[in-house]
């Protein structure tokens, strides 16, 4: 039996559909990307050429990726990038995926970083804040870590494409560093509430739980990292911290402490207080 001949057109129609079908999101960006992806072709060529003829096996690789992608697979790890303060991140389901909310963290640090100052990036995950960091701020000297050698690898790889200078180390938030190391404190951590695991969207479970939940009420994670931070922070320097949607009462309740001034709060396109930064007091607690 012979294949029927599939055009460019005909696997869009049809991908479209089988997304729409599964609720997916942006149904018709999403089939130009991997169709895209599966050819090596930019979007314009896909409306331009609609009558090319897949082979069998772009058929088969772009049938596999929307099959995938209705399972609830992010569209970012299929596809291995993903777009963050513009630049094109590699991600994997190792690391979490950066998202648009994080660039209010990275434009706070950019703000108030100096050249010279020495910037520690905790939890990295795939680089994207302390490389999008290096890439605005001359002369810093920027660090990150992470717990999990396999998160180390793909954001090392991030730097190393993008030309970033960053030196990477493990670690487990401020363990391992110095008193009074750094000039700016870093951290997305993570703050989904355990309690809220059952209303997420599916293309959650494929992202790594540990950069996903912050313990029961999502801030287990603060109530580690803010003391911590006080210890490795100079007199003078900066703690900035991405905020859950519900975590900013939390939060300031632990920042009100000897070692800080009044934090910063920083709200997002949604008028959410999406970012705190808040500078480590002169006066020794």
């Amino acid at each position: 039996m012979v294949a029927p001949l599939v055009t460019v057109r005909d696997a869009l129609r049809g991908g479209v559909g089988s997304l729409k079908e599964g609720r997916i999101h942006a149904p018709e960006l999403t089939a130009q990307l991997l169709l895209g992806d599966v050819l090596r072709r930019g979007r314009e060529w896909l409306h331009a050429h609609s009558d090319r003829v897949l082979r069998p096996e772009e058929w088969d690789a772009y049938r596999q990726l929307i099959a995938r992608r209705c399972e609830g697979m992010p569209t970012q790890y299929l596809r291995g990038v993903q777009e963050f303060y513009g630049l094109e991140f590699r991600v994997t389901p190792s690391v979490l995926i950066p998202r648009p909310e994080t660039e209010h963290l990275v434009q706070a640090a950019v703000e108030r970083i100096r050249p010279g100052d020495r910037a520690l990036d905790i939890g990295t995950g795939s680089g994207a804040v302390a490389v999008a960091v290096a890439k605005n701020v001359a002369g810093a000297q920027i660090y990150a870590s992470d717990l999990f050698g396999e998160a180390l690898r793909i954001a090392r790889e991030n730097a190393r494409r993008l030309g970033a200078d960053v030196r990477f180390f493990v670690a487990d938030l401020d363990r391992g560093v110095l008193p009074q190391a750094v000039d700016a404190l870093l951290c997305n951590p993570p703050y989904v509430p355990l309690r809220e695991i059952g209303g997420l969207q599916r293309e959650l479970r494929y992202e790594p739980s540990p950069a996903l939940f912050g313990g029961e009420d999502g801030c287990a994670v603060y109530r580690r990292l803010v003391p911590g931070a006080a210890r490795i922070v100079k007199p003078g320097g900066w703690l900035i911290m991405e905020l859950g949607y519900n975590s900013r009462d939390a939060v300031e309740q632990l920042l009100r402490a000897a070692a800080w001034r009044p934090p910063e709060f920083h709200r997002d396109l949604a008028g959410i207080d999406r970012v705190v930064s808040v500078r480590r007091s002169f006066r020794q607690p």
